[in-house]
């Protein structure tokens, strides 16, 4: 009997689930089994977007033979030739031999690989950017080539907005009848196995699922189809900046994966006092994997969401044990980097393991290992504890978390706060600058004043950028993906921050009568070249909303020293050249407010209102203080 679902008028899901297989590709254990989605729209012409695996064949085509009735089908696209989305493909054209198949070159060598019909006969090749209507439907063609094969493609309809992208966006687990996103608490439900399905199928390609992205963020998408998994069509925001995530190896975790190979206990002791030693500094987000236990592909997946990994093995004949050391060949193979990594190795006679795991990973991209290996011989002993104290400490030092003092200890409850015991003045006190950013989108060009700059990694040089939404500048870099930052010096004069940021560019055009004093990088967009010690031109990989604030997280594309002159701190700014308000007795008794950030003097109300922002540099109520 036919299973199908509506998606929209014209768009259905006529896919299956297997709650059977135990194994995805013979690798990958799949508890909760695999959804298999193909989609069938009905047009003026009908078209599928790919099959499913032989062992759902049966309702596959008897939900298209419901579907489709009396009509026949005119298209498939294929885009990707894996079995599980094409072995039904040659008895589909023998139910339809008038099936006309859409590929790309890459695809037809594959379908010829695999099966034994005249492909030239039905072959509709398409290359990047080519489109195919089927009547009111117009699908665009894109490829994605190592997402995660070779002749890989995606397909864009324009009309519906919708991105039916192959692997990329999929997950491991069945569709239990909801087959979208928001019907599920797929953060819960699903999350950690679309990591494990991301790092283990596709994570490899890290540099190609980047370019998908970009190509991704050039389209107005209002649902994202993957053949696996959920269909998104809400919040798509949050689950691509896990790909993100994911294709640039950014950990989403500042915690510890803790991976130990132990085999009569005695490393599994010191992985444990090692996760105590952490929990006791403050470290919350710890977890703690037996490789002999638990299958390569749940830690893989771990790794690549925490941001520092410490693997601890026994020697065993001289090697690392086997089962760490299959996991750690298929970490390297799967080219995680950014990561911090720290060793402990255990041993009888001769503890060798340790320098054998460092030679495994040396190659991985970007990768620190810290210096406190803890050698132990059989078991713990009490020189080994100051040994785990010292790497306890090393992981937390490079985390940046400090240890928590007890509430017993402080005298009071433990993890709890007070907003009277928060000085805003002191956030102040914390080093850092001032810049302009500017950008631009369609020819508008804008500029603001902002202070948080930050890099983020090394190798690919890569920062961070918080912008206030109220800024025209915050939605040019939302359409145009691009920035620069123009780092401001000492020599600078109040009218350069007035003229970035007292002034909105949505009214103002901030660059007219200032071009001798800016100039147009490689990427179209100004930079500032008056008391300006250094620019920075990069491309937004990824946004994480914060409320008022959204932090733009992007790669540099271009950095130039203009000047050694000192940077411009806001402690300096403050202090040297922000003009002091000049408080005026108010009119008509009304009372005053002054603006602790720029000095702005409002006498209009009695009472702020709690959305009050200020009209120069858009700070909130908070920043305003009553005059006595």
């Amino acid at each position: 009997m036919h299973n199908t679902r509506k998606i929209n008028n014209d768009v259905y899901w006529v896919g299956a689930n297997d709650k059977r297989l135990s194994l995805f590709e013979s690798a990958y254990p799949i508890p909760n089994g695999v959804s298999y989605n193909s989609y069938l729209v009905m047009d003026e012409k009908t078209i599928l977007l790919d099959c499913v695996d032989k062992s759902v064949s049966g309702v596959f085509f008897e939900n298209l033979n419901f579907l489709l009735k009396e009509k026949k089908l005119d298209y498939i696209v294929i885009n990707h030739m894996e079995p599980d989305h094409s072995a039904t493909l040659s008895e589909l054209v023998l139910r339809f031999p008038n099936v006309k198949i859409i590929g790309n070159a890459k695809t037809f060598s594959m379908i010829n690989q695999f099966f034994n019909f005249d492909a030239d006969k039905h072959a509709v090749v398409v290359k990047e950017g080519d489109e195919i209507s089927t009547g009111k439907h117009k699908f665009v063609f894109y490829t994605a080539a190592m997402v995660h094969w070779p002749e890989v493609m995606v397909a864009y309809d324009t009309t519906d907005k919708y991105l039916y992208s192959a692997d990329a966006f999929g997950t491991f687990g069945t569709l239990n009848g909801n087959i979208f996103a928001d019907e599920v608490d797929f953060e819960r439900d699903f999350l950690d196995e679309a990591r494990r399905y991301y790092t283990n199928i596709v994570g490899k390609y890290g540099i190609q699922v980047q370019t998908l992205l970009k190509k991704a963020a050039s389209l107005e998408i209002s649902a994202i189809l993957p053949l696996h998994g959920p269909i998104w069509r809400k919040n798509l925001s949050s689950y691509i900046d896990k790909y993100q995530k994911w294709g640039t190896y950014t950990p989403e975790e500042d915690g510890v994966l803790i991976a130990y190979a132990s085999i009569y206990g005695n490393t599994e002791n010191a992985a444990n006092i090692l996760a105590v030693k952490l929990a006791e500094a403050g470290i919350k987000k710890i977890a703690m994997y037996d490789v002999s236990v638990t299958h390569p592909s749940f830690i893989l997946s771990q790794a690549f969401k925490f941001s520092h990994i410490v693997f601890a093995s026994a020697t065993y004949n001289s090697k690392i044990f086997s089962s760490m050391e299959t996991l750690l060949h298929d970490i390297a193979a799967h080219n995680l980097q950014n990561r911090t990594i720290a060793i402990m190795e255990n041993g009888s006679w001769a503890a060798l393991s340790g320098r054998q795991i460092k030679d495994i990973l040396l190659p991985l991209k970007n990768t620190v290992f810290l210096e406190n290996i803890v050698s132990i011989k059989s078991s713990v002993k009490q020189n080994n504890l100051e040994e785990i104290e010292n790497l306890a400490n090393a992981i937390v030092n490079s985390i940046g978390a400090e240890s928590k003092i007890t509430g017993e200890a402080a005298g009071k409850p433990a993890g709890k706060t007070n907003d009277n015991n928060i000085d805003p003045s002191a956030f102040y006190k914390i080093t850092y600058g001032l810049f302009v950013l500017t950008s631009e989108d369609n020819g508008k060009h804008g500029g603001c004043i902002i202070n948080t700059v930050m890099q983020i990694t090394d190798q690919p040089k890569q920062i961070v950028v918080a912008v206030n939404k109220a800024n025209f500048t915050h939605d040019l870099i939302i359409k145009s993906k691009k920035f620069n930052v123009s780092a401001l010096t000492t020599d600078s004069g109040f009218n350069v921050i007035e003229r970035f940021g007292f002034q909105s560019s949505r009214n103002v055009n901030k660059f007219d009568g200032f071009e001798d004093a800016c100039k147009k990088s490689e990427n179209g967009l100004y930079y500032i070249t008056r008391d300006v010690n250094a620019f920075l031109s990069a491309e937004v990989i990824s946004t994480t909303d914060y409320g008022t604030h959204t932090l733009f997280a992007a790669k540099v594309s271009e950095a130039v020293v203009l000047s050694n002159a000192v940077s411009l701190s806001y402690q300096y700014y403050l202090d040297n050249i922000k003009p002091k308000p000049v408080v005026k007795a108010p009119p008509d008794g009304k009372k005053v407010y002054v603006c602790k950030i720029c000095g702005y003097i409002e006498t209009g109300y009695d009472e702020l209102p709690d959305d009050y922002l200020c009209p120069l540099c858009k700070h909130p109520k908070s920043d305003m203080e009553l005059q006595s």
